[in-house]
């Protein structure tokens, strides 16, 4: 018998998971493109973490905001995600289709090489480093809660968020030597 097969939900549990998914989905779902799995792997272990707090809910002390929680639980899954993925290799079969937005095509490319060079910037960083950057920076996270969700003394979070800007600035310099961006 698999683990999910073993839960037994309770209703109200079912309702808490429910309503936190449509809190904080998105949330959880950015943190993990941003920590570097592409959208399919990020859609999969998004679906992981709800199915964790589904089951440790009930354990969640209120030390740290849910949100921080939540961050903890998709970091550790990403992480056992990505030394998982190191060692298999899997080919695409197809490109996924375009999502059609109101913004034109100058907007859309734009927006796209952004996000490009930000994921490059982020895949220069070491995971520690990597992980108090998204949070502080992308998602704007307290860093005392960085530091809980990440099981590091404050001063420590904050030594990493300043060596990570330094990297992610020296590599946007070189990145954009001689491009005009804007």
């Amino acid at each position: 018998m698999t683990q999910a097969a073993q839960i037994t939900p309770t209703p109200a549990t079912a309702v808490d998971v429910e309503q936190l998914f449509r809190e904080h989905g998105a949330f959880v779902w950015r943190s993990l493109r941003r920590f570097g799995l592409s959208e399919t792997d990020a859609d999969d272990i998004c679906q992981e973490v709800f199915v964790v707090v589904f089951r440790r809910l009930h354990e969640f002390e209120h030390r740290s905001s849910l949100r921080t929680w939540l961050y903890g639980i998709a970091v550790r899954l990403a992480l056992a995600h990505r030394r998982k993925k190191s060692t298999q290799c899997e080919l695409p079969t197809a490109a996924p289709p375009e999502r059609t937005t109101p913004e034109g095509p100058h907007e859309k490319l734009a927006d796209r090489e952004a996000r490009a060079l930000l994921d490059k910037a982020l895949d220069s960083l070491d995971d520690d480093k990597r992980a108090v950057f998204v949070l502080y920076e992308v998602e704007q996270l307290p860093m005392s809660e960085i530091a809980r969700a990440l099981e590091c003394p404050l001063q420590t979070a904050y030594s990493r968020l300043h060596a990570a800007r330094d990297q992610v600035q020296s590599f946007l310099r070189r990145a954009t030597r001689g491009r005009w961006v804007g």
